[in-house]
């Protein structure tokens, strides 16, 4: 009898280690993947974070340029440089450049 308490005590203290160690090694594969995804974010955070920087450059830049295009000589001083319109009179000879 003392036999059969023993051999019971036995299967219980197994069943008990085995379901504790399934839960021990649920939890850390789940913090483990949690883990992973913080880590991925924060790299697409960090990745975001200077394409966000970049496009508020650009759109300063881009308001500079708004703001240019509302003054008639500079739109002329443009369409010549960039179109090669001249005003009367002028000659406009293109260099190569080096």
């Amino acid at each position: 009898m003392a036999r059969r308490r023993r051999t019971k005590k036995t299967k219980r203290m197994f069943s008990l280690v085995l379901i504790s160690l399934a839960i021990i090694g649920f939890t850390t594969f789940t913090i483990g993947k949690s883990w992973l995804e913080i880590y991925d974010k924060y790299r697409e955070k960090k990745e975001l974070d200077k394409k966000y920087v970049k496009l508020k450059e650009k759109e300063a830049q881009l308001r500079v340029d708004a703001g240019k295009l509302q003054d008639p000589d500079y739109i002329a001083r443009y369409a010549r440089e960039k179109y090669l319109y001249s005003k009367d009179g002028e000659i406009i000879l293109k260099l190569p450049e080096n």
